[in-house]
């Protein structure tokens, strides 16, 4: 991706604003997009959340606390799915975060060719809720999640959540 988090991706509702009166405003500088592969293997799990918490801080994406907790566990979730159900046929993975003005993406990609989809869980089971609690935290903060195919056969996951003004007190 180069469109440096302002291309056609997911974002929050129309401001109103006519695009075209605007013109194309600069980018801000936290906005980019950073991608880096990983193994598919359990230590993964957490250096991909902690690449992307200090991403975000060093960036200095305007995030708030909840905001970055809630993109952690989504990452958390998205690569131990990964980890966990894709490794065999893909022993390496892809997490990428595409920052814009107004939202952050997050998203991981393998070559496994299935699609998983989000399945209800007995209370007795300890996993098989990663992809619920993804969609239940991408909708409590207002943003869109999906699963797409690549071009080479296997998946992306995905999750953007709008950039909401941080207040400081």
């Amino acid at each position: 991706m180069d469109d440096h988090g302002r291309g056609s991706g997911p974002r929050p509702p129309d401001s109103g604003e006519d695009p075209l009166d605007r013109g194309t405003p600069d980018p801000l500088p936290y906005e980019g997009v950073w991608r880096f592969t990983a193994p598919a293997v359990d230590v993964s799990v957490p250096q991909a959340r902690h690449a992307v918490r200090d991403l975000l801080y060093r960036q200095g994406v305007p995030v708030s606390d909840d905001l970055v907790q809630g993109l952690l566990l989504i990452v958390s979730e998205l690569v131990t799915n990964a980890v966990r159900h894709a490794a065999l046929l893909s022993p390496m993975l892809a997490v990428e975060v595409a920052v814009g003005a107004e939202w952050v993406r997050v998203s991981v990609e393998d070559n496994h060719p299935y699609r998983p989809t989000a399945l209800e869980a007995a209370h007795s089971e300890t996993g098989g809720r990663g992809l619920l609690l993804v969609r239940e935290v991408t909708r409590e903060a207002g943003g869109v999640c999906d699963v797409e195919h690549t071009s080479s056969g296997g998946k992306v996951i995905w999750a953007a959540l709008p950039l909401k003004p941080v207040r400081v007190s």
